[in-house]
């Protein structure tokens, strides 16, 4: 299991790197990319796994740890009962097919959400896949299935009060976090929106709360490496205070230097 690595943006300063050390996605733009080849939008959902394979590689080789994919939220219920059945299809068989995959390569695979309303056998597969691939520690890839925002910071509310109900009286940010459901790792550094859409749509709500934000209008099903590096290479020019001034981060960044003379 990845040992946890939690650090809240609003209590502490997290380290900074090049790199992102997690990245969260909003894979939007599955069923536009279809439109526009005059495809069913099926086909665009199908043809958006082949860009997760292409970026969980990409992640794995620029060092990024962990990836979270935002794949069905707990508002996509509302769409065509047909779409809806073909996604849960379609990630049975991905699963099937990619488990071995991701163990191969030292991919520890994790999924958030509430489950209850998954067919039983998604569920004992997703269980299985999770117990399997649970010691690799090359990434930690996270997908969001029937996840919201809102309901992670209900179900950890609900959760710690059960747990301890004395903290009824008073609680503080670590009880709570602690039950959220990426617990097991730090806040994400770069958060990318495809679809040029320019919302976080209920996703990860408490944990994106100093994240960078990047939104780009390539549909998902073309989002490649290129697209991928771009967005990184924003992230890499944001100056991430963290609520200081860009005095004190020029300080902090000094006193660290090799020049300084500090360690």
């Amino acid at each position: 299991m990845t040992e946890s690595s939690f650090i809240s943006s609003t209590r502490d300063v997290p380290a900074v790197s090049g790199v992102p050390r997690h990245i969260a996605i909003i894979m939007d733009g599955n069923g536009r990319w279809a439109r526009k080849r005059f495809l069913p939008r099926v086909a665009g959902h199908s043809r958006g796994v082949e860009s997760v394979r292409s970026v969980i590689r990409a992640c794995m080789e620029r060092g990024v740890s962990y990836l979270t994919l935002f794949a069905f939220s707990s508002e996509n219920w509302r769409r065509p009962a047909d779409e809806v059945s073909f996604l849960m299809q379609l990630f049975m068989r991905s699963l099937q097919k990619e488990v071995d995959r991701l163990h191969d390569n030292r991919i520890c695979f994790r999924v958030i959400g509430d489950l209850s309303r998954f067919d039983p056998k998604l569920v004992d597969m997703i269980r299985r896949a999770e117990a399997r691939t649970a010691p690799n520690e090359k990434l930690t890839l996270t997908i969001a299935a029937n996840y919201g925002g809102r309901w992670d910071i209900l179900q950890a509310m609900t959760r710690m009060l059960a747990k301890h109900p004395e903290r009824r009286e008073g609680f503080t940010e670590e009880d709570l976090s602690s039950e959220l459901s990426l617990n097991y790792g730090p806040e994400p550094d770069l958060f990318i929106r495809t679809g040029g859409e320019q919302r976080i749509s209920n996703f990860l709500l408490w944990q994106l709360a100093y994240s960078e934000l990047y939104f780009t209008d390539t549909l998902w099903p073309d989002f490649d490496v290129a697209a991928l590096d771009e967005a990184i290479r924003s992230y890499q020019a944001r100056e991430r205070r963290f609520g200081r001034t860009s005095e004190q981060l020029r300080q902090a960044e000094g006193a660290v230097s090799p020049s300084s003379g500090h360690a």
